[in-house]
């Protein structure tokens, strides 16, 4: 998709080290973990799938503190994700929120190709769902098709439903945050970011 590309510099170079396997040396001496210990102030929260071959902070290149991290299938904001993330912006003060979907999302292929679900897993389906619709109405054919325009469909509905808490809207108001949507592409380990406004 056109729209989803590199957009913010200090975080693209960052992936492109995750990238071309060159990551940096992070520092965990006792001094480092006994200063981080004092408090945290992660300059970005990632709202981001619980999939294991995506992890925030390789990806980015980051190290203990940095980023605060919200993970659960298919990236969808539940109210305790959303508790997750207002706690970042207003108590931490992160200038900036990431919803980061994936290619391939386990998630979006089980919504995609329906049925019941055991467990809660159905309560994760049910968050996916309108996705999904949007996706079939948009054109997309075939489910892998389906899937991968209903992960993107996916950011941009949870990056509306950030912007309508209270917390995040006076953040966003007062210009002291910004809410992006990136994607994660498992075949290359890029993230793309969404250019749309």
């Amino acid at each position: 998709m056109a729209r989803w590309r590199c957009r913010v510099d200090g975080a693209c170079a960052c992936n492109d080290r995750f990238v071309s396997d060159e990551i940096t040396v992070k520092d965990f001496s006792d001094a480092n973990l006994k200063e981080l210990a004092k408090g945290q102030a992660p300059f970005a929260a990632i709202v981001t799938c619980s999939d294991s071959r995506v992890p925030a902070e390789l990806l980015f290149d980051q190290g203990v503190g940095d980023i605060f991290v919200i993970r659960v299938a298919g990236n969808v904001i539940d109210p305790v994700a959303l508790g997750s993330v207002e706690y970042a912006v207003e108590h931490l003060g992160s200038p900036l929120v990431v919803v980061m979907g994936n290619q391939g999302c386990g998630a979006v292929k089980a919504a995609v190709a329906g049925g019941k679900a055991p467990g809660s897993i159905g309560s994760i389906l049910a968050k996916l769902k309108p996705s999904v619709t949007a996706a079939k109405a948009s054109g997309a054919k075939g489910d892998a098709q389906i899937a991968e325009t209903a992960a993107d469909m996916n950011v941009d509905r949870m990056l509306k439903l950030l912007a309508k808490s209270p917390i995040i809207e006076e953040a966003l108001k007062g210009k002291e945050l910004k809410l992006i949507g990136a994607k994660y592409i498992l075949d290359n380990g890029e993230v793309n970011w969404d250019t749309a406004e």
